[in-house]
């Protein structure tokens, strides 16, 4: 199916065209009919199946095909997105699709001042793209009036509800016309989604491309079993492999993700780190020298995890494991973008084994495993999502060690991925069979969070 069938106007099929996308991707597919038919959408698919223009196109079709001019601080569309990253991205990609028409968009996000966002709205704009709490923010100061909001699209909204944004969306909800065109795209469906669909959507079709917590099949994925201490080398010895690539590095916390950031920039590497502490400018130069090649690594937290849409991205390591077992998927999602190749690693150290064993069921699949064995004596669940933010070992945890391993590491900690998963050895890394040395004490545990 191309397109041109999907009953688009010709002016998006000319901007699609000249931005080389001629084929639609499978949630396009399915989603785009329904929403040109006027109805409200309720898609399930993971990052980078192309959701912005499955929801952007046909709101974009029927605002061009409406020429009436946008009202001070009223918008005609509301797009509301989690992270300032994937709210700019939506953002960008909709003003190319709009470009040479009459609609103007807005961006409303954290990071900056009120008053030149309260200024921009007070000219008027067609569509609106914002995160839900400085939306509040402006609706509080009455420089937003959503009473006349024909469109609303709610993009990745299970990570806003990750994010304790549901008592702004409730509001928000509460403000916007009972007539109007409501999408809601998730990658994954919590409990809580079937409360904010009911109070948003109306007779809704559910389209669904990928079950969730599903990675991307072009993902070639590896785990390395490492003590805590070695991440770091590991991590360099692997990104040696490719310094000419783009490669994106999973933190969990804002000062493990600086830290690291620095061993890196002293080993020689081209790199920049992001976080919720960055400035929306530094975010935004950080992230504009990544896409240009002018930075090779990039290291972030979960804030990268969605909207970070870059095509040349080809190898993201997690050299943390995330709490939330879904954000496991999201953050490797950053490779393998519009039909392309990525390889996803991981690193697991002791302390993680409880969050290794909740995303390989969330995925109902095994990460294969490239080197290292399971840490023995690693027994408890993990915690609850944003329990263990601290990046701390929980208690009794941090203490095990490779099953059949003299000592934390494994065999051959450096090994690069392959196609077929390393055979690890007997302990100590010596040939199969041969007797193994008497078990070392347990290592002393390393609490520096990463």
């Amino acid at each position: 199916m191309q397109f041109d069938t999907l009953g688009l106007s010709p002016r998006l099929i000319t901007a699609l065209n000249d931005q080389g996308i001629t084929d639609p991707t499978p949630i396009q597919t399915q989603a785009i009919p329904h929403a040109m038919a006027g109805r409200d959408v309720m898609g399930l698919a993971q990052t980078g199946s192309g959701k912005t223009a499955a929801f952007g196109l046909p709101m974009l079709d029927a605002l061009m095909k409406n020429g009436r001019k946008a009202e001070p601080k009223t918008p005609r569309a509301l797009i509301l997105a989690p992270t300032r990253e994937l709210a700019r991205q939506i953002h960008d990609t909709l003003s190319a699709f709009a470009q040479g028409s009459h609609l103007k968009l807005a961006l409303i996000t954290g990071g900056v001042g009120f008053t030149p966002q309260i200024e921009r709205m007070s000219r008027g704009v067609a569509i609106l793209v914002a995160t839900p709490g400085r939306l509040v923010d402006l609706l509080d100061r009455r420089a937003v009036d959503l009473s006349k909001t024909e469109f609303l699209v709610l993009d990745e909204a299970d990570q806003m509800l990750d994010l304790g944004f549901i008592h702004s969306l409730r509001r928000i909800a509460g403000l916007l016309p009972k007539q109007r065109q409501t999408m809601l795209f998730s990658a994954t469906m919590p409990k809580l989604m079937e409360e904010i669909a009911g109070a948003f959507l109306t007779d809704p079709v559910r389209v669904q491309v990928n079950p969730p917590g599903q990675a991307v099949a072009k993902i070639d994925q590896w785990l390395h079993y490492v003590a805590k201490g070695a991440k770091t080398d590991l991590l360099i010895e692997l990104l040696d492999k490719h310094r000419d690539e783009l490669a994106i590095v999973f933190g969990r916390t804002k000062h493990g993700s600086d830290k690291l950031a620095r061993q890196l920039e002293a080993a020689g590497y081209a790199v920049a780190a992001i976080h919720g502490n960055k400035s929306q400018g530094q975010r935004d130069r950080a992230i504009a020298a990544f896409r240009e090649g002018e930075v090779r690594v990039l290291v972030a937290t979960d804030v990268a995890a969605r909207g970070l849409d870059i095509p040349g991205i080809r190898h993201v390591y997690n050299y943390d494991l995330p709490n939330v077992p879904e954000n496991y998927v999201h953050r490797i999602g950053r490779t393998a973008r519009a039909g392309a190749d990525g390889t996803a690693v991981a690193l697991c150290s002791p302390d993680e084994m409880g969050e290794l064993r909740d995303i390989e069921k969330a995925m109902k699949a095994k990460i294969p495993v490239a080197s290292g064995a399971p840490w023995e004596g690693v027994s408890e669940p993990a915690a609850r999502p944003g329990a263990n933010r601290g990046g701390k070992p929980r208690q009794g945890q941090g203490q095990g060690r490779p099953a059949g391993q003299g000592r934390p590491g494994g065999p051959s900690a450096g090994q690069q991925p392959s196609r077929r998963p390393a055979q690890v050895g007997a302990p100590g890394g010596k040939p199969a069979g041969q007797k193994p040395r008497r078990p070392a004490a347990a290592p002393r545990r390393r609490t520096t969070a990463a």
